[in-house]
């Protein structure tokens, strides 16, 4: 529930303020998009301060599940019937690979993990969506409780689902930059 900061504009003479808390509280997000179509979809995971005590699970095993439990979810959002591979672009986190998730793509044979290099983010399209989804949701804003900041990302996951031309002119902007001009 602390905000994320970011330049923003506010009345010459007098600083901008964003207050903060001191809570362990975490949510996160994962989710695909869809580079033909633009669909956004995304699964939402809430992580007490004391998880580890609560379950006796370590964090990277907690976000093991978690992941997996979300490409069954895209299994299912793209079944096999349908799409005969799914590629999905993924960095190198540790909750990326192990049992859980070896377990979700027996369940779902026809995804398929393309991993990038290291240290690389700007090769993956998702890290453009969530520099946007960010700055709608929790850039500048203090959440008094975790439902409010899930209430916010919710909304904001809802808006670029909606909008599909938004997230598509942000992900052929980019790719449009890396292409070299034919120009003199």
């Amino acid at each position: 529930m602390v905000p994320t900061l970011t330049a923003t504009l506010g009345v010459k003479g007098h600083r901008p303020v964003v207050g903060t808390r001191d809570c362990k509280h975490l949510l996160y997000v994962f989710a695909v998009v869809n580079l033909a179509t633009a669909a956004v979809h995304a699964n939402l995971v809430d992580s007490p301060k004391d998880a580890k005590k609560k379950t006796g699970k370590s964090k990277t095993r907690r976000m093991q599940e978690a992941f997996a439990a979300h490409l069954r979810h895209v299994g299912r959002m793209y079944p096999t019937g349908i799409h005969k591979r799914v590629v999905l672009l993924i960095d190198n986190a540790p909750w990326h690979r192990g049992r859980p998730i070896d377990e979700a793509l027996r369940d779902n044979p026809h995804l398929e993990f393309k991993r990038l290099p290291s240290y690389s983010p700007q090769l993956n399209p998702i890290e453009r969506f969530w520099k946007l989804l960010r700055r709608r949701a929790t850039h500048n804003r203090l959440f008094d409780t975790l439902a409010d900041l899930r209430r916010s990302i919710r909304s904001s996951l809802s808006y670029y689902q909606t909008v599909r031309d938004r997230v598509r002119t942000l992900l052929d902007r980019k790719a449009m930059k890396r292409t070299p001009s034919t120009g003199s």
